[in-house]
């Protein structure tokens, strides 16, 4: 499965389906069209998010500023911009299974 992305102005944005107060953060992968991440911080005062962005960063080999979360902020459904290296980026989201 495919994760859906979608690039505009040179920065790529995708669906993220966020699983908190995992035992370790890390990308599972694929999940209905979004890329399901399990984070281990709780979903309080933005620590989940904070962890959410590492993760991103970690796994798409961009700086952590290059990361943000455009809308869900306070749902476990939100949509990730990342600004930088587009073909490596779209190379990792369409190899996620």
């Amino acid at each position: 499965m495919v994760v859906a992305h979608s690039v505009k102005d040179g920065k790529i944005v995708f669906k993220v389906q966020v699983v908190p107060r995992s035992s370790r953060s890390k990308v599972v992968g694929a999940h209905n069209g979004s890329l399901k991440v399990r984070v281990a911080a709780p979903p309080v005062d933005g620590s989940a998010n904070e962890e959410l962005i590492r993760v991103i960063a970690k796994t798409f080999k961009v700086s952590r500023s290059a990361v943000s979360i455009v809308s869900g902020q306070s749902s476990r459904l939100k949509y990730i911009r990342i600004d930088g290296a587009m073909a490596d980026i779209i190379k990792i989201l369409t190899a996620v299974n």
